[in-house]
């Protein structure tokens, strides 16, 4: 397996994940509403909110929909059934059949499910676009996070994120659904860090009770602490909230221009670090603030297109 340039991050461009909406290929009044959404991505799911005897019934219904609607903005991802059960196969040629943004993998565990993936999606010419997100649910696939995450960094890797789901970790390892999530955060922080490690965008479980706001607000704040890109939500009420909580704040902003301003300057040409005012700035700085920059364009030009 060859490795990459270091550079890898050039093939994860910056996107919008503050907010992933889930919607079972089953709901069709769902999927209808959906078109109409403001959440940056939607995940029609195939998997766990499809009973088994409406497996074909969701595929036939998420074909019809994504034939009909001309998305605009979101990302759409396909929660497939996993690589061991009969309905993998039919999944993954409707994901190949309808050019969506990206498959999502569910449960996990090893590196090699990432990667024959990869291979199915090549063997069948796939465009470059299309990505993979990979579920972290289960102990053994936060215990192995960094080494599925290292399939990031392939050549031929097609890996773009990493979602945590916290309902069947909860349910393996016995920890009840608290506020804080106390005993969670660790896990948590575990599959965060290995996203960073290998460049990939990490997406936070969702939140059960969706009539619960102010206690989604506040964990949408914990999981931008806790250094996620955005959340997975299991209801349209959740999306104003997952905007505002994981994207950039007012002050964030005028760092970031001032960080990009200070080494777009003639004067710091060629320099690593930058003294400025008495504050140490180095270049990784530099393109931190770049990346925060872009997203915040995107947000703009979103804004006016809705207008």
């Amino acid at each position: 397996m060859t490795s990459a340039p270091t550079s890898f991050r050039d093939r994860h461009p910056s996107r919008l994940r503050r907010s992933v909406l889930t919607v079972p290929a089953v709901n069709e009044r769902a999927l209808a509403k959906a078109a109409m959404m403001d959440c940056d991505a939607i995940i029609f799911d195939l998997e766990d909110s499809v009973a088994l005897d409406r497996k074909a019934e969701g595929r036939r219904n998420l074909l019809n929909f994504l034939r009909e609607h001309d998305f605009g903005h979101p990302e759409r991802i396909i929660r497939v059934n996993g690589a061991e059960t009969l309905f993998f196969r039919d999944d993954m040629e409707l994901v190949l059949s309808v050019g969506v943004d990206a498959v999502l993998l569910p449960k996990v565990e090893e590196p090699g499910e990432v990667q024959a993936v990869a291979d199915l999606i090549a063997d069948a010419d796939a465009a470059e676009r299309l990505r993979i997100w990979a579920m972290i649910e289960t102990p053994r696939g936060v215990l192995n996070a960094p080494a599925i995450a290292s399939t990031g960094r392939t050549s031929d890797s097609r890996l773009d994120a990493l979602v945590v789901g916290l309902n069947d970790l909860r349910k393996a390892t016995g920890i009840p659904a608290e506020p804080g999530r106390t005993y969670l955060v660790p896990y948590l922080m575990q599959v965060v860090l290995a996203a960073r490690a290998y460049g990939l965008d990490v997406i936070d479980s969702v939140s059960n009770d969706f009539r619960q706001l102010d206690a989604f607000r506040a964990e949408c704040a914990q999981g931008r602490a806790m250094g996620f890109d955005g959340k997975m939500l299991i209801h349209p009420a959740q999306i104003d909230a997952a905007n505002d909580q994981f994207g950039p704040s007012e002050a964030a902003i005028a760092e970031a221009r001032f960080i990009v301003g200070s080494f777009a300057d003639p004067s710091h040409a060629g320099l690593n670090v930058v003294n400025i005012d008495g504050r140490m700035i180095e270049r990784l700085h530099a393109e931190e603030a770049a990346r925060l920059l872009a997203k915040v364009a995107l947000i703009e030009a979103r804004k006016e297109k809705n207008s």
